[in-house]
């Protein structure tokens, strides 16, 4: 891991298409913003993690437990 000191304002390059700057220092808060090609993603971390999690759940679920029936269109029997 990479340890930096920045100012409001400075920032850091990443490659040639990524930039994080600090944006904002408000208590122990840090504002950053980043700039990238939108083709990249950019999540915060914890919703990261959690998708990684849901994913994992959503892996473990048995086809033969889904009731299909309940993706029929309106107004059809289940």
């Amino acid at each position: 891991m990479l340890i930096l000191t920045r100012k409001v304002d400075e920032g850091i390059v990443i490659g040639d298409y990524i930039k994080i700057s600090v944006v904002a220092i408000e208590g122990n808060k840090v504002r950053l913003g980043v700039t990238a090609p939108i083709n990249m993603s950019i999540v915060r971390e914890e919703l990261y993690e959690a998708v990684k999690d849901e994913n994992r759940t959503a892996g473990k679920i048995n086809v033969k437990d889904i009731d299909f029936n309940i993706f029929k269109p309106p107004g059809e029997e289940k």
